[in-house]
């Protein structure tokens, strides 16, 4: 069919008819009344703060001259607006780092302003509003706060936000309402909630040692850890997930205090040349931490699969549960590297540009400190780990976001979610001596508290929920 619903093009000369081309008259009567953009130049930035002193100077008088601040100088902050069918701007509100500085994560939005001839059924301020949180949370922000109106209260609630207090701007009752962002909640519950459930029927643990990154064989000081790789990511990405499998089984032992012995692989690929990749990658990183391949399982002809068990030695195993309410939690990372490509927000490469000494200095840590838990941080990411660390003591635990040792290129959203690359957590005595880790970074950032679950700490002292209950439901060790 031709744009015209004919089973012929026009014929010669002749021109088809408009609504043919754009749609029939209903069509066009669905058109929306506005849209939503970022305001980039001068043109939609100046319209924006002409309607916001049009409505809060004039209007509403809450200001007097202008309603200009620190925040409209501040080149992080951004602007979002609603423009009609004719391009007018007739809505908009802005949004960005509630603090001076790097960024923590912490995003409020604010002067969401819509021209009174617009007001009502078109629905621009609500919609403003959902742009604002869908932008603040891409952005990587884990908290987003708006000082609104008291009248407003309950558009705000409507759309989902939740009152915190009352304040006062402009000496004008307002209300703090908060945006609920479950992004560390939903990661954590999709890849550890099922697992306590799943793995009751087994009942192996050694007493002790409840959901740890590897188990003590009995009898023996030996350790045993396996990790299986994503499938995607082996036929992706074949060489990088060679690499991996020996670095999630190494950082394994490393949180237990174990030295490696040795490495099992168990490989599946659709063809000799994939295998060889995997492989390749998986040879380079055994010879960079010095942990020789014992022996494995290799099949041809057969979807990307690839799992490595790791063996150790510890004569004292550290557990993952041995944190009380009272200690300090410090995250031990090494914040050199970047993201790596196919991945960003979601892997860190710190290891495979590091030298063998650095990457054994750093594996060795726990092995020298001994804290009284410790674990290496998951695809749980930090604050998920971090739940399961206090799950597993028994304990609940608050992290100072502001603390956090981070790389300057990471959102505090995407770093407290990824797989870090080298990250340890560890729980132990205020007074008790950091990890000596080589190169990696290292701050006390959070505390073990009664009750369960994993709370953010801000600057201003409100903490925020990240993790609400227990993360894998295994129990305490």
């Amino acid at each position: 069919m031709y744009l015209d619903g004919s089973a012929a093009p026009p014929a010669s000369g002749e021109t088809p008819d408009i609504l043919a081309l754009l749609g029939d008259r209903s069509t066009l009567a669905r058109q929306p009344a506005f849209h939503i953009e970022e305001a980039d130049g001068h043109g939609g930035l100046r319209a924006y703060r002409r309607l916001r002193r049009d409505v809060f100077v004039h209007e509403q008088e809450l200001f007097s001259g202008h309603d200009l601040d620190d925040w409209d100088t501040d080149p992080r902050t951004l602007v979002l607006i609603a423009r009609d069918r004719t391009g007018t701007v007739v809505g908009g509100v802005r949004l960005g780092p509630a603090t001076g500085g790097p960024d923590i994560g912490w995003w409020q939005g604010g002067r969401l302003v819509v021209a009174p001839a617009a007001r009502g059924a078109h629905g621009i301020g609500a919609a403003l509003v959902r742009a604002a949180c869908a932008r603040a949370e891409a952005e990587g922000a884990l908290r987003f706060d708006a000082a609104v109106q008291a009248r407003n209260e309950v558009l705000f609630r409507r759309l989902g936000w939740q009152r915190v207090r009352e304040v006062t701007v402009a000496d004008a009752p307002h209300v703090l309402m908060r945006w609920p962002i479950g992004r560390i909640a939903a990661q954590a519950s999709a890849a550890k909630a099922a697992l306590g459930p799943l793995l009751a029927p087994l009942a192996t643990a050694t007493p002790g040692f409840v959901g740890d990154d590897g188990a003590p064989v009995p009898g023996t000081d030996v350790l045993a850890a396996c990790d299986a790789i994503v499938p995607s990511m082996v036929e992706r990405d074949p060489e990088w997930a060679g690499w991996c499998a020996v670095l999630v089984n190494v950082n394994d032992l490393a949180a237990m205090g174990a030295s490696p012995l040795g490495l099992l692989d168990a490989l599946g690929a659709r063809d000799a040349a994939h295998a060889a990749r995997v492989l390749a990658g998986l040879g380079r990183a055994a010879r960079a931490y010095g942990v020789p391949v014992l022996g494995g399982h290799t099949q041809l002809g057969v979807p990307a699969a690839l799992s490595v068990t790791a063996l150790g030695r510890t004569r004292h195993p550290v557990p993952g549960g041995g944190g009380r309410p009272g200690h300090a939690v410090r995250l031990t990372a090494d914040l050199g590297g970047a993201w790596r490509p196919g991945y960003r927000g979601r892997q860190w490469d710190s290891t495979s540009h590091r030298r063998a000494d650095e990457l054994r200095a750093m594996t060795g840590a726990v092995a020298v400190t001994r804290p009284a838990a410790a674990k290496d941080v998951s695809m749980a990411g930090i604050a998920g780990t971090l739940g399961m660390l206090a799950e597993a003591s028994g304990c609940g635990a608050v992290l100072d976001v502001a603390a956090v040792p981070r790389p300057p290129e990471a959102a505090m959203g995407d770093w407290l979610t990824c797989f870090p690359g080298y990250a340890m957590l560890t729980a132990d005595a205020p007074d008790a001596p950091p990890l000596a880790a080589g190169p990696a970074a290292d701050a006390v950032c959070g505390v073990l508290t009664t009750g369960e679950g994993v709370g953010l700490r801000w600057p201003d002292g409100d903490i925020t929920e990240a993790v609400t209950a227990t993360v894998t439901g295994m129990g305490t060790a």
